[in-house]
Formats: C-alpha cells, structure tokens, sequence
C-alpha cells in the first residue's frame, strides 16, 4: 500500500513566536465540543463559577464533561450556529480577572487503569488535533481483543500556518515526555513513536536529545507533506500497518494521540486542572502581527484576531483550523473550542469556475488512501448508494487533497462529504 501525497506551501510564519497568554473579559462556552453527546448545563445565570469547576456533563458513555476557563458569573446562555449547520447551547461567562482555581480541582488519584481512565474523562480531553474523539473511549480499549504494542504520537502539525503543537515541543518537551510515559506505562504499551515531520528539526533534535538512551521512546522522522498527519497516513507511514475499512487503530496494534493531547494529560495528573485553555496559532493573509496564543476555552475570536492586529476591513474569511481541513466560520464571534488550533484570516477567495472532469486522475494519484474522488462524485450525482459502498467513499478523510489538484475546480472533497452522508441510515 503506497500513500500518495501532495506538497503545498508551509507558511509556517509564528514557529519562532514563544507563546502569550491572553486573558479575555468574557468567554461562550459550547455545551457541544468535539464527538460525543451533547452536554446539560449544571449552572444557572448569576451562579458565581471558578476555573477548573465543571459547568456541562452528560450521563452519555460517549461524552466528556466541560469546564469553566474563567472565574465570574455566568450571564446568560446562548445559541451558536456552527459549520455544520446545528446549533448548539453556549454558556456564556464574564471574568472577573482573577481566575481563581475551583475546590473541584484536585489531582486524581489513581491505582488501577480503570481510575486512570475515569480521571481521563473528568479531564474533559477530546483529540486536541482536530477530530475531538473523547480520549477516555480511545484509550478504554480491551488488551484481550486488541492488544496494542505501539503508542504513536502525532506530531506532525502537516496543516499550513498551524504552530501550536510545535510550539507544545519546544516550550514544553519534559510535558511531552511525561504524557507519553505516562500513558504508555499505565495501559503498559511496549513501545511509543513520536512521529515528527522533518520541517520540525530544532524539535527534532531537542526532544531526541531528551530521549538518548532510552529504548521504549523513539523520536520518527517523517518526510514533510501533506496530510501527513492524518491517522491512517502515519500509522502507515511510522509503522507500515495498514487500518482497514470499519477498523480502529487498535485493531492493528497502535494507538494514536496527538502531542498537545499527552502534554496536557501529564500537567492535569500533577495539578487536578482540566482541559480550561488551548494554545492557538492566529495568523493569515490579514493578519499584521501572527502570534501563538494560550487562551481559555470560550474566548471569541474576534478578540484574539484584534489582539494580533487583523485588517478588518480585508479580512473576508476567516478559518477555524488549517486551510485544508478547518471549517469557515460563519463570522468572527465564533469562540473557541478544545478542538480548535488556529484562526486564519484571508481575504476574499477567488472561485474559479468548475469546468467539465478531464477524466486526467490527478485527484487518484493525489489521494492518500488511494480512492477515486472522480468515480464517486459521478456515483453520488446518480445516487448510487451501492457504487459509493464498492468506491470506499466512507474511507475519505477529507483531507482536500482531490480538490486542491483538481484542473477542473471540481468540488471533489465537499462532494465526498454529502457522499457519505448519503449512505447514512435513516
């Protein structure tokens, strides 16, 4: 199985900006971040709330708890139209600047892995490299039907524009260490990778330096190109194994998590403080000072584009994420969630006109999976629902690469997405 890549430019412009912190007035927290159930709001207006003090839970299995990122009083609730199309509860905060640590926030104690897994979900931590998977289902899997050997570590950051995880390398590689050590040891997984494209190399070097002498941590290089860090791509590209249609990770042995993800668990482990902040990368074609931020959850974009000095009044688009994945936002008051990593600012996008498909595979050599984006555009046209299931449209990831090669301006990687949707059960 050969994985196919393209190669786009990195505009990697804030990897030598160290992080800020930035304190907001107020924060919207979404009851709704990442996969999972939608959450119940355990506030009410004029409570008094502090940093750490969970404000959203569900009895789900399949979700994750939220927390307040700010000391203040709870103004109101309100309603957020996503990418998507949903909308989703907000609890909305004001701060009263001091960001006083709740009593809830105490540091687990765990003895079993059991524990180690409920602490896990009381963390409030989802996939911080964009999916938002809750990490306690990831790492709850049973050894006896999937033993797993290798934890890999995603690193890669292949996304344009975005630094944040490689700013979590350079400024905080003990963390990274840490996490990896402590997940690997307590779910005793025999070996752990962290795999690092090679336009990374002072984080490279620093955390392989870290490691010298150590025999179960091993620091991978991987080639630079894009989607590189996607998660069947790098397990293949780390391991060479191959996660099948309907497969998870595990079932090949490996389990993925993405650097900033580790580091968070080895700091909420020493100090009880659950996923409250993120570290995001604010830059774009408008945006005159680019910076990486650490911000809590909630904060409005608007406020962090205004802080890196963004030209409004060309400023037409603005990304939560990378240029390849991300999701536009509908404006910039948009807060921001555990899931996000960046907000890019671009001006106005010139659409091309799509024309007729040249029938040229340029979107079947450029697809990392090996599908073919044209055939299933003209399945879904007809909408046939049995070539799409024998086309492997459910295998796409999204990752834009069909549209970005496209000669046509087809809408190949959009189309994949209504695809799928499509084949979902009624």
């Amino acid at each position: 199985m050969g994985l196919n890549k393209i190669f786009i430019k990195h505009s990697k412009n804030t990897e030598d900006c160290r992080s800020e912190r930035f304190f907001p007035k107020t924060v919207k927290i979404p009851l709704s971040q990442g996969m999972g159930a939608s959450l119940v709001p355990l506030v009410s207006e004029g409570d008094e709330v502090k940093v750490g003090q969970k404000i959203g839970e569900s009895d789900a299995g399949f979700s994750c708890p939220v927390h307040s990122s700010v000391s203040g009083k709870v103004t109101g609730f309100s309603q957020l139209l996503v990418s998507n199309g949903s909308v989703i509860s907000c609890i909305d905060i004001e701060s009263d600047g001091k960001f006083s640590l709740s009593p809830e926030v105490k540091k687990p104690e765990v003895r079993t892995k059991a524990d180690f897994i409920k602490a896990v979900r009381e963390s409030g931590l989802v996939g911080l490299g964009g999916a938002g998977f809750p990490a306690h289902i990831k790492l709850n899997y049973d050894p006896n039907e999937t033993p797993v050997d290798t934890l890999i570590i995603n690193a890669a950051e292949c996304e344009p524009y975005i630094t944040s995880d490689y700013r979590e390398m350079i400024e905080n590689p003990d963390g990274v260490i840490g996490g990896v050590r402590l997940v690997k040891d307590t779910l005793r997984i025999k070996n752990a990778v962290i795999a690092i494209e090679n336009n990374k190399p002072e984080a490279i070097k620093l955390l392989s330096d870290r490691l010298s002498g150590c025999t179960d941590i091993r620091v991978h290089t991987l080639k630079s190109s894009y989607p590189q860090g996607a998660e069947k791509v790098i397990i293949y590209n780390t391991v060479k194994r191959i996660v099948k249609e309907g497969e998870l990770p595990s079932n090949v042995g490996v389990v993925v998590m993405n650097v900033s993800s580790v580091a968070f668990l080895e700091g909420y482990f020493k100090t009880g403080v659950p996923l409250v902040s993120k570290r995001i990368t604010v830059d774009g074609e408008t945006v005159k000072e680019p910076k990486n931020l650490i911000v809590p959850i909630g904060t409005i974009a608007d406020e962090l584009l205004s802080y890196c000095k963004v030209d409004t009044e060309k400023t037409k688009r603005i990304i939560f994420g990378g240029m390849m994945m991300g999701l536009c936002a509908f404006d910039s008051f948009a807060p921001i969630t555990k899931t996000n990593n960046a907000v890019l600012a671009f001006t106005e996008q010139k659409i091309a006109p799509q024309t007729e498909c040249i029938r040229c595979a340029s979107c079947i050599r450029a697809c990392p999976l090996k599908l073919m984006p044209c055939e299933m555009e003209a399945a879904y046209k007809k909408n046939d629902t049995d070539a799409l299931r024998a086309l492997k449209v459910n295998l796409c990831m999204n990752c834009g690469s069909c549209t970005y090669v496209c000669p046509a301006k087809r809408k190949l990687a959009e189309t994949n997405q209504l695809a799928k949707r499509l084949l979902m059960p009624r």
